[in-house]
């Protein structure tokens, strides 16, 4: 009988393991759906600057791709890969750039992953002719609820969101050796409302191209409809004239038996404490005024339009540069 040896019997078997393990990547990889990557660019202008906002979309026809997405600029003589961005739920990112002066040609590349295989966008043509010479622009975007693109519509004590972007010059970041920090704030508002940002500091990186974010929420205020009893206990005037009463009476007695060269002057005197007295037990008193009466109601956000600053603002400790925008906050 014609035996193999135990040496063959494990060559062979390694060699029938690795063969299954090919074969199982090449059906993996044969198991991967295409997918389609689109882009679609919008220029705008913000404090005098050309901005292009991106809007990527990668799709397969049975499920929603996953991972990330880059966007490179193929128009000098090799491709940059300006940022990059993970996917959403439903397969798509955004981005937002001030590019240099000139010609670009911006396409979206989608990585792929073991599910999804990877795909290119169409190039998008971009020409950029009134780049401004600022470090970074702001804007503000996404106003819910709004009426118009550029006004936040509020009624007393309800709230509204926005979506704050940093966008930092092609120029600028190609600069920078370290993170620059921005501090975003408010102002315009009426006392009755207030505004806040998440994150208030947001970072630019060096060679960092595309926009960052802070989510702004505006707060307004409705009216208190409850106000506290008044602090009034009963026989706290009796307890004040207990006190104030004899002293009064007492200075009148010394301004009586004074000499009549100093009467007036003691008369005088005696008239100062009777003020005092009337002041310190009637409502000209504050404390007076709270125990009877109790504390105001909180008013509502008075009704009416104002225009919102939004500030952006960097130092290094020697210079700070600041950039704003405005918006319509509409209180009905």
């Amino acid at each position: 009988m014609n035996r193999r040896s135990p040496r063959l019997e494990l060559i062979a078997g390694l060699g029938f393991a690795l063969a299954v393990s090919a074969l199982g990547t090449v059906a993996a990889r044969a198991q991967a759906a295409s997918t389609t990557t689109t882009l679609v660019a919008q220029s705008s202008e913000s404090g005098g600057c050309s901005l292009t906002s991106l809007a990527v979309n990668v799709s397969n026809a049975a499920d929603t791709p996953s991972g990330s997405v880059s966007i490179q600029d193929d128009a000098g003589s090799a491709p940059v890969t300006l940022a990059s961005a993970p996917l959403n739920s439903s397969g798509q990112a955004s981005f937002t750039f001030a590019l240099e002066d000139g010609a670009h040609s911006l396409s979206a590349v989608y990585a792929g992953n073991t599910d999804f295989l990877g795909s290119t966008s169409t190039a998008a043509p971009v020409t950029i002719s009134s780049q401004c010479d600022s470090t970074f622009v702001v804007s503000v975007s996404n106003l819910t609820p709004s009426t118009t693109a550029n006004t936040l519509t509020l009624t007393p004590g309800q709230s509204g969101t926005a979506t704050i972007l940093v966008t930092p010059s092609q120029q600028y970041v190609s600069t920078l050796t370290a993170p620059v920090f921005i501090t975003i704030s408010c102002s315009g508002l009426s006392d009755l409302a207030n505004c806040n940002f998440t994150p208030e500091n947001v970072e630019i990186l060096p060679n960092q191209n595309a926009a960052v974010t802070s989510s702004m929420v505006m707060q307004t205020y409705a009216a208190s409809t409850t106000s506290l009893p008044p602090a009034h206990q009963p026989g706290n005037g009796s307890i004040a004239w207990a006190f104030l009463l004899p002293g009064a009476l007492g200075l009148s007695g010394l301004a009586w038996g004074a000499r009549r060269r100093v009467l007036l002057s003691r008369l005088s005197l005696v008239a100062l404490v009777g003020l005092v007295t009337l002041l310190g037990t009637t409502a000209c008193n504050p404390r007076y005024n709270y125990e009877h009466h109790g504390p105001a109601a909180n008013p509502a956000t008075p009704a009416g339009s104002y225009v919102v600053t939004v500030t952006a603002q960097s130092s290094n400790g020697v210079n700070a540069v600041a950039h704003s925008t405005t918006f319509v906050l509409k209180v009905n």
